[in-house]
């Protein structure tokens, strides 16, 4: 760890450039992220003082690619890291306290001598997830005599549908594996790490699938079949060679009171697999499923079997999306993503909450970008669904007329473009 002034004599002199750069990924944004960390540097002395020895984290927001709504099933996803993240500078404290003031909220503050999770209540706050990281960290044996000061500012906004939960998790864990554990725990294993706090101590029942995503980096295509070894392989694909823009759009949908909407889905999908004897989708046949649709729509409802339907198609396409970036065939890879985003809302049904039919914000947005597009590049509703964003791959030649289009309808700054982030969740300087 470095004291404060060290680091910005790093920062003036370039030293950092060639680390930031993989962070940032585009050159012309490498000035603006160097400007990012002096802010943070700042505001850390402000809230904790400046004599202090400090360490440098990031861990990125992450898009899906393929496979909406298939880890809770212990399917097959693609997705990958972006260049937008969360920052923390950090330092030890000498006593057993971890305060955690992240810019625009409350100070959040735990006590390792309290670790246990808080009861399930409306509210839902950071803390809960730095105490369910930390204390799966004490699970696992790493022993935390002190705790930390972290000051963290966001690029990744929450309700943004680039999942700043899950980025906030892969912080702390990558923040805890250097400072107590040695480094000892990979990315795949900060990912679980950074699940358990959000299924135990957040209460919300989400698959692995944005933590895997902000730890690993890069493009990534994670098959859950086996629980306890999930496969993770990294895709070698250059999207900014394609002559198309990923575009993530903030259809201003609140999240709030959609968290019984978003576990509907994998209860549904689970009383489908639980008709069979069998705990997730993964592990009943598409055809079992078929040849019982009568009994299942009775035993089940019509929503949970037009889901498991969605389910054993997006699998597939998860994969087939996979393949097609490995052949290079782009093309191909739209075509698929298009057809995801027909499914989700079709049989998923995830577009917009049943409870408030008259709020369709994401609909407008896929109508919208739907008639811009014209049947080029694709375009869907993008991660959990129901509020938040759809993704689109937009023809460069679109993209003003794109983005236009969305501001229009849904509000200046809506639509953002985003870049495949090389690496994840990262200590920048220790």
């Amino acid at each position: 760890m470095k004291n404060i002034g060290a680091i910005r004599h790093m920062l003036h002199s370039g030293e950092l450039d060639d680390k930031l750069l993989q962070l940032c990924v585009n050159p012309s944004d490498l000035p603006q992220y160097r400007e990012r960390i002096y802010r943070i540097l700042d505001a850390f002395v402000m809230r904790f003082g400046s004599n202090r020895e400090v360490a440098i984290f990031s861990a990125p927001g992450r898009t899906e690619l393929g496979g909406n709504h298939t880890d809770h099933q212990r399917g097959h996803v693609l997705a990958a890291s972006v260049n937008l993240d969360i920052l923390a500078v950090v330092a030890k404290r000498e006593d057993r306290k971890i305060l955690v003031q992240s810019k625009g909220h409350p100070l959040d503050e735990i006590s390792l001598d309290d670790l246990d999770p808080l009861p399930k209540s409306q509210e839902v706050h950071a803390d809960q997830l730095i105490r369910g990281v930390v204390a799966r960290f004490h699970q696992l044996g790493v022993s935390m005599e002190t705790g930390f000061d972290a000051y963290t500012i966001s690029q990744v906004i929450k309700g943004s549908g680039l999942s700043s939960s899950a980025a906030f998790e892969i912080l702390i864990g990558n923040i805890c594996n250097a400072l107590y554990a040695g480094n000892r725990f990979s990315s795949e294993k900060l990912a679980e790490i950074g699940q358990y706090a959000e299924n135990v101590y957040y209460h919300k029942p989400c698959g692995l699938m944005d933590q895997m995503a902000s730890s690993v980096g890069g493009v990534v295509a994670v098959d859950f079949r086996n629980e306890a070894a999930v496969q993770v392989k990294h895709i070698d694909f250059d999207f900014s060679q394609t002559g198309y823009t990923m575009c993530i759009v903030d259809t201003g949908g609140s999240h709030a009171d959609l968290t019984e909407e978003y576990a509907a889905i994998p209860a549904e999908m689970g009383s489908v697999a639980a008709y069979f004897g069998k705990k997730v989708l993964s592990e009943v046949s598409e055809d079992a499923v078929h040849q019982n649709l009568r009994k299942l729509r009775k035993a089940c409802g019509d929503r949970a079997v037009l889901r498991a339907m969605h389910f054993y198609k997006e699998d597939i396409r998860a994969q087939s999306e996979c393949d097609a970036l490995e052949r290079g065939n782009f093309q191909a890879f739209l075509q698929l993503v298009q057809c995801s985003g027909e499914s989700s809302y079709c049989q998923l049904q995830n577009v917009y909450s049943a409870q408030t039919p008259q709020q369709q914000p994401v609909s407008i947005a896929l109508a919208v970008g739907s008639s811009v597009l014209g049947g080029r590049g694709a375009i869907r509703v993008h991660g959990g669904g129901f509020g938040g964003t759809i993704q689109a791959f937009v023809p460069t030649v679109l993209l003003t007329e794109f983005c236009t289009a969305m501001e229009e309808a849904l509000g200046e700054g809506c639509c953002h473009i985003l870049q495949i982030r090389p690496i994840g969740g990262t200590t920048i300087l220790i």
